[in-house]
């Protein structure tokens, strides 16, 4: 695996959750997961607790390759940055152990200039230094 910068990879990483060019965004999808990575969400409590009145026994979402990844991606771009309501940020430094990095990130709401959400992320990365596997957990 190549010598690997944790922080400057969960930079890039926040980056294109907040990036406003698409092609951009596709671009730094394909450069940041291997081509069959896994993003996998654990959503809010709110979320899981619908599920589990629908009948589900779980709620755990998925995107896997880059086509969903950039899907996944944008979709909460145009959901939370687009219209200039949140940012994502970095709330800790990276910590890496071998192949896997984890950070706590923050969604920052604009207009009342405080986060109001927000979370872990671990990031089990591949041979070739891209993530193969990506696990947020959502407070």
């Amino acid at each position: 695996m190549p010598t690997i910068d944790p922080q400057d990879l969960i930079e890039r990483y926040i980056g294109v959750w907040n990036e406003p060019d698409p092609e951009i965004r596709r671009k730094t999808v394909d450069e940041l997961w291997a081509q069959d990575g896994l993003h996998v969400l654990r959503p809010p409590q709110q979320m899981r607790d619908t599920a589990v009145g629908l009948g589900f026994t779980t709620a755990v979402l998925e995107a896997r390759g880059h086509d969903e990844l950039h899907t996944r991606v944008t979709r909460a771009h145009d959901e939370f940055v687009a219209p200039g309501t949140y940012v994502f940020r970095i709330q800790e430094p990276a910590q890496q152990l071998r192949d896997v990095i984890t950070f706590r990130w923050e969604s920052f709401h604009i207009g009342e200039g405080r986060a109001t959400g927000g979370g872990r992320e671990f990031l089990v990365l591949a041979e070739d230094g891209r993530i193969r596997f990506d696990y947020q957990f959502v407070d």
